[in-house]
């Protein structure tokens, strides 16, 4: 596989560093032969801060952080980079990866949250109005700058939004509003990219489109965001917040995937759908407890069926609306939409919070999460696409069986349509018009007070086991693999074409080494 890339790689270059020099040694090189505006560190804490990450499983210490001032700085790193045989280069935005994805052992990690922050409106001549952003931006300021200074927001959201724009563009970014506009990759009509070659390029879908279809959902392979344009829409000022259980996962992806297709327009669907499946018992954390939105709700178990399994499911779904909106417009709305499903009589919550208020509502989340210390616990997230065909057996197989009992955090389940995705991207689904998105999100007390970080991963393992030796059509989100005949297996038929990329935009396999895709090529060996 990797012959196929030598050719590429650029053989006139002479201002090299020698293969000799360490790791170490290259790293002290950049205060003398790197000029760039930002800064550099290559001591600790900084590059022990960088060698973790929010999955609390890998380790990988860089040689050196770089704090760049903006885009000319990082393809200054690039290209320095590319002057040594081995040195690497890992964009990091806010440590959020599960597995390492954003370490360079021994290697550069750049530090993309130091760059320009500006969040800037921009009316488009097409007449859209786009939201023009660093790629080290939070999307949570993004919101804030976009709703409370012009009114607006992207019309696709992550359900946490201390998350960079880089980030999640670089994987897909995936919420409860996807059924209806796409993952945040479909929403972006310009990226400003530093490719593995260390040029700085402008992309859209008609100015070097193999990069900009590239990047999108590329796992940082062919180069680093430094700036997009998201597409935004009219922010509502209110949401109606509902959950409704169910007993037969049956009716629940029937419920869930016929609010996929209802007719887009005002008051014709809700704005907003997803779903998680939870434990049939009282515990807090797992169980019936986890339901309800607020303190004074609470759940009747009495009110399930006698014939409910060991796990529940719930549709939560969310309607938009303005303050100038009558109260029972909104109800006669809900109670329309709400009339279509067949969820648990009387098992039923709602609540009207501002929009802003249900955006943020995992910060919340992550505030009790760091006040019990869990938030600093490991997390070994798994993220799966499974497809429609199959994902009644995953329940079966996998939320009845191997996690009846829960998992210490969020089970979520909830479908998706293909159609809203765009094939020329670097992401890779599983078959058919729906599929459903499954993420397990563990949130444990540190061991011995929770389990062992070994026993989750080992129940991870299990479960991609039991979907393969069964046959289910399923991808990994956020994907993490160490062999080449894994990732052949994940990108099947499109594995040619991320090769082909990989060899256009970074040759020397530069960029983003913790995704374990390709190893790093050096110029003697072209």
């Amino acid at each position: 596989m990797i012959a196929y890339l030598e050719h590429f790689v650029h053989e006139n270059e002479t201002d090299t560093i020698p293969d000799t020099y360490s790791r170490n040694d290259d790293a002290a090189l950049l205060c003398t032969d790197m000029d760039i505006q930002g800064s550099i560190d290559y001591g600790s804490p900084t590059t022990s801060l960088a060698a973790k990450d929010f999955g609390g499983i890998q380790a990988a210490k860089p040689s050196a952080v770089v704090r760049p001032a903006g885009a000319d700085d990082i393809s200054r790193v690039v290209k320095f980079a590319s002057r040594s045989g081995t040195m690497t280069v890992a964009a990091r935005g806010n440590g959020h990866s599960i597995n390492g994805q954003a370490m360079s052992d021994g290697g550069l990690v750049v530090d993309m949250r130091s760059m320009d922050s500006s969040i800037d409106v921009v009316r488009l001549h097409s007449g859209d109005v786009v939201v023009d952003v660093g790629g080290g931006a939070l999307w949570e300021d993004v919101l804030r700058r976009c709703v409370l200074g012009y009114g607006l927001a992207p019309r696709s959201w992550t359900d946490y939004l201390r998350l960079t724009v880089g980030g999640t563009l670089s994987n897909a970014g995936v919420s409860g509003q996807a059924f209806r506009y796409g993952p945040q990759t479909a929403n972006v009509t310009e990226l400003e990219v530093v490719t593995g070659k260390g040029d700085t390029l402008k992309c859209s879908e008609s100015q070097n489109s193999e990069l900009f279809f590239a990047v999108l959902g590329g796992l940082g392979q062919f180069g680093i965001i430094t700036r997009a344009r998201v597409l935004l829409q009219p922010a509502p000022d209110k949401v109606r917040w509902i959950r409704v259980v169910y007993a037969d996962f049956d009716e629940f992806t029937r419920d869930a995937e016929s609010l996929l297709t209802l007719p887009e327009g005002e008051d014709s669907s809700f704005d907003y759908v997803e779903g998680f499946a939870f434990a049939n018992s009282d515990d807090l954390v797992n169980g019936w407890p986890s339901v309800p939105l607020d303190p004074n709700q609470s759940f009747d178990p009495t009110l399930k069926p006698c014939s409910a399994g060991p796990v529940l499911y719930c549709l939560e779904v969310a309607l938009h609306y303005r303050n100038v909106d009558r109260r029972s417009t909104v109800d006669r709305v809900v109670e329309r939409l709400l009339g279509r499903l067949s969820y648990c009589e009387g098992l039923e919550y709602q609540v009207e919070v501002s929009y802003m208020e249900f955006l943020l509502r995992v910060k919340h989340a992550e505030q009790q999460a760091k006040a019990n210390g869990i938030w600093d616990a490991p997390h070994p997230w798994l993220n799966l696409f499974v497809s429609k065909t199959d994902i009644a057996s995953f329940d079966r197989l996998v939320f009845q069986k191997i996690l009846k009992r829960g998992i210490g955090g969020p089970m979520l389940v909830y479908p998706l349509l293909r159609s809203k995705w765009d094939d020329r991207t670097s992401v890779v689904l599983p078959e058919g018009d729906i599929f459903y998105i499954v993420a397990l999100l563990r949130f444990s007390l540190p061991y011995p007070e929770g389990p062992p970080v070994e026993e989750m991963i080992s129940q991870n393992r299990e479960i991609i086991q039991t979907c393969t030796k069964c046959g289910l059509g399923l991808k990994l989100y956020l994907p993490h693999y160490t062999s080449e005949d894994d990732w052949k297996q994940h990108f099947g038929n499109e594995w040619t074409r991320f090769v082909e990329r990989k060899a256009r935009f970074d040759p020397m396999a530069i960029l983003a080494p913790g995704q374990k895709i390709f190893p790093r090529r050096n110029r003697q060996s072209s």
